[in-house]
């Protein structure tokens, strides 16, 4: 008699999504009300990082396969990755408050894999034939991971469009870093300036709304320079699973020609950073197209339907 994990699974998955909005409501709280005690908030992502990973490994387990065969394990996985991503920017980077960015995306992605998707999808089944492969976990899971940094570093180059809007640009256009203090009470007054922008910020080039727009800058740079060679990475290797599985390396399958134009808009971004010397608004705006694309490839084309990759996703009627 075999044991029964959907319990065990469903108890996990819920625990995630609770988890996730408490942790988000903790980040915003903490900006909204200048409230110092960040260690709520990080509890609350940490318990949602365990149990995402929990949930994986009993759906790996119950399966006998590793839990990347549908679009709800592919979400849940990359909800554990932007939670991941989350503390990198935590405790890597020093930056806590920043995680008030990246929160929401990994609550919006468990809540869409809990909310919208058929039962029947998100129970554990076996793999079809195409997916019956070692290079399964090679390709998805670095494809995933790099959709989650490429996901965070353009949410920070948006928020850094955002604080930046009444800014002139040249503010941007030095090289360097300029530190931020990540202190609840400095990040708070400098999240409320960006929503006035007084005068007097935009004629003071060292002001703590300018350090904060040069630090999201900075840091979704760095972010989205992790990204691009995973995504690279994973577009390679599933180029050679495509040639073993369908004996072509590339058929313009809609997933595989919208990963091109997604790799094309950040290689497009990485090229005028890096020789053109481009900072500021211009490449930030290249990133926020790159967020579009992202979601296209991951997720519209999936639920499309259409195309070698529809297999596990979404079922046509």
């Amino acid at each position: 008699m075999s044991f029964n994990f959907i319990p065990f699974e469903a108890f996990f998955a819920n625990t995630a999504f609770a988890c996730l909005f408490l942790g988000m409501l903790m980040y915003w709280i903490q900006i909204g009300f200048v409230w110092q005690n960040r260690k709520v908030a990080s509890f609350f992502m940490a318990i949602a990082n365990l149990a995402l990973v929990s949930f994986l490994v009993l759906r790996w387990y119950d399966s006998g396969h590793f839990p990347l065969s549908n679009l709800y394990e592919s979400l849940i996985f990359l909800s554990w990755s932007l939670t991941t991503l989350h503390f990198v920017i935590e405790v890597v980077f020093q930056q806590p408050l920043l995680s008030a960015i990246t929160a929401p995306m990994a609550l919006f992605t468990n809540a869409f894999a809990a909310l919208s998707l058929p039962a029947e999808m998100k129970m554990a089944g076996p793999l079809v034939p195409a997916l019956q492969s070692n290079w399964l976990m090679m390709h998805v899971t670095v494809m995933i991971l790099s959709y989650a940094a490429l996901i965070g570093g353009s949410l920070l180059s948006i928020a850094f469009l955002i604080l930046a809007r009444n800014l002139p640009d040249t503010l941007f256009t030095q090289t360097g870093t300029m530190a931020v203090s990540s202190s609840s009470a400095e990040f708070a007054n400098n999240a409320a300036l960006a929503l006035q922008v007084p005068e007097a910020v935009m004629n003071v080039p060292n002001s703590n709304l300018v350090k904060l727009a040069q630090k999201l800058d900075n840091l979704s740079y760095r972010v989205l320079g992790l990204g691009f060679p995973l995504l690279t990475i994973g577009i390679l290797s599933g180029a050679v699973w495509a040639n073993e599985a369908w004996g072509s390396y590339w058929s313009w399958d809609p997933k595989e020609t919208w990963a091109l134009l997604t790799w094309l808009v950040f290689a497009i971004y990485l090229h005028t950073r890096l020789t053109k010397g481009w900072q500021g608004k211009k490449p930030a705006m290249i990133a926020a197209l790159g967020f579009l694309t992202v979601w296209v490839c991951f997720l519209g084309v999936n639920l499309i339907g259409e195309g070698l990759h529809s297999y596990g996703f979404a079922t046509r009627g």
